[in-house]
């Protein structure tokens, strides 16, 4: 399925080379170096490199990684909460485009999980519903993997979704599009496993975004994951993960088996 970006999007990534990681807006092919991240006012340094020449890495670099559980429909049974379901992961859990998810060999239940994520842009402290839109910067893709068995044997969910390599995020952010109206799908080795519209979200992002800061600071860079949708179901080694969010682009990631 081919989704359409925005024509008013700017799309940012964030890249490595030669040892060195550095943010640029991508214009075409062509990567425009940035000073420092865009939601920190990262301005062009005049020097430029094409997208195939670097490793892109994680559009992001946070400090908060708010995650959203049951918070479609289709991706539970009975009445919905009254209430958002957040949980908080590990940064160090995240990873980029087409690097390898590793599935611990302790757990035999290892999930995918499609999202949406938006990016804050600037700091949001007991912000309103109404007001929320002013401080998301933009958005990208995110895999959130999950350890079913350790989800359900854990006291909480820090090891089964927020342990090395399972969030993989990416490719771009993305400005210039509504994070509360855009396509998500997931793909099984090429085969659609997942599909549904951040519309369905039970909490909107305007809404995750006020709700988490009425107890906690979201500062620039802090990022809120949406929730999956529909039934989940296992991924091995071996297999291979696509995250195609509408105008951000496909973030792909194999899995491979830990030691």
């Amino acid at each position: 399925m081919a989704l359409a970006a925005s024509a008013q999007a700017a799309e940012y990534v964030r890249y490595e080379q030669n040892g060195a990681i550095s943010w640029g807006e991508l214009m075409g092919t062509t990567i425009h170096q940035l000073t420092d991240a865009p939601y920190l006012g990262g301005t062009h340094t005049g020097q430029t490199v094409e997208q195939d020449a670097v490793t892109l890495k994680a559009p992001v670099d946070p400090e908060l990684v708010v995650m959203t559980a049951l918070n479609f429909r289709s991706h539970i049974t009975g009445e919905p909460a009254e209430y958002p379901g957040l949980f908080i992961v590990p940064a160090s859990s995240i990873i980029g485009p087409e690097e390898a998810i590793v599935i611990p060999t302790e757990t035999t239940n290892f999930h995918y999980e499609a999202e949406a994520i938006v990016v804050i842009g600037k700091r949001a402290d007991n912000v309103s519903i109404e007001d929320a839109p002013d401080y998301i910067f933009g958005v990208t893709a995110g895999n959130d993997g999950s350890a079913r068995d350790w989800q359900g044997a854990d006291l909480q969910w820090t090891r089964a979704k927020g342990s090395k390599t399972f969030n993989t995020v990416g490719p771009k952010l993305v400005t210039g599009i509504d994070p509360n109206n855009i396509q998500i799908e997931g793909r099984l080795n090429g085969e659609v496993r997942q599909g549904e519209n951040t519309s369905d979200m039970l909490y909107n992002f305007d809404y995750m975004v006020s709700y988490i800061s009425r107890y906690f600071t979201l500062e620039p860079g802090d990022i809120v994951w949406s929730g999956t949708m529909g039934t989940t179901r296992p991924m091995v080694p071996g297999d291979v993960y696509e995250v195609e969010v509408e105008g951000v682009g496909i973030l792909r990631n194999p899995a491979v088996q830990g030691k």
